[in-house]
């Protein structure tokens, strides 16, 4: 369930076909759907299905053949500051401090509020104690809170996250679902994740859109409402994640 009934991101009848050299493979057909201000949104489908297609175009790094993203009404067209992406790929840069990062996309701000904004993310994150360190020196779990700090920072509409926690050990994708939570509940960005793991999507969204195989439609959109931390053993838990299963055409879920 929506957070609001009032639409941040809205796709509406997006395709995507790319090329590649005299065929054409066709990632996306016909995808709408709306996401509220604050709302916390998976999408989960197997590989190469479109997901990540669907947010660069979301981001404005691809276009759409037919249909349109728009955000707060207006239409995206192009990469926007106000739109930040979290990739399962460190982005942040070695030589660079965990604050000289966090501070990348607060620049343009006078001193004293690039230093007030770095420190409440940083602390919000839980990496205060490290704003000197640098990135040979953290954890990979510690690495994603701060490309989480840094894309906080710049307080934008959206925050896309394409598999963050893919190349994360299996505890420490754990802790790092945990803390995403945690985080969104004290900002409350929306959040666009892209995913293929079932438990996932179910521990994280408040909406799991599932698109099919290849070219990617939607299959189902279900609602989470579940209290976090969610009980994977009870039984409300354990009927979602059949549906998603059924949803991606998966009739055995051990």
């Amino acid at each position: 369930m929506s957070n609001t009934s009032e639409a941040k991101v809205v796709f509406e009848g997006i395709s995507k076909t790319f090329q590649k050299r005299s065929e054409s493979l066709q990632v996306l057909d016909d995808v709408s759907l709306e996401v509220a201000d604050g709302e916390f949104v998976c999408l989960l489908g197997p590989s190469g299905c479109g997901k990540s297609t669907l947010l660069n175009i979301a981001g404005g790094f691809e276009h759409p053949d037919v249909g349109s993203v728009r955000i707060d009404g207006e239409e995206v067209r192009e990469p926007s500051a106000r739109r930040v992406f979290v990739f399962q790929e460190y982005g942040i840069f070695p030589w660079a401090s965990v604050w000289d990062n966090v501070c990348l996309g607060l620049r343009k701000l006078p001193k004293d509020v690039q230093a007030k904004r770095a420190k409440e993310v940083i602390e919000l994150v839980g990496l205060d104690g490290f704003e000197r360190a640098y990135p040979m020196e953290l954890s990979g779990g510690m690495k994603q809170r701060v490309e989480v700090a840094r894309a906080l920072a710049v307080e934008p509409d959206v925050i896309y996250m394409d598999e963050p926690f893919g190349a994360l050990d299996s505890l420490t994708r754990l802790t790092m679902r945990a803390e995403l939570i945690r985080i969104w509940k004290a900002s409350k960005p929306t959040i666009l994740f892209v995913t293929h793991d079932v438990d996932e999507s179910i521990q994280l969204a408040d909406r799991v859109v599932v698109l099919s195989a290849r070219p990617g439609r939607i299959a189902d959109i279900v609602p989470i409402e579940l209290d976090h931390p969610r009980d994977q053993s009870g039984p409300e838990y354990g009927a979602i994640k059949r549906r998603l299963f059924e949803a991606l055409g998966v009739t055995e879920t051990a």
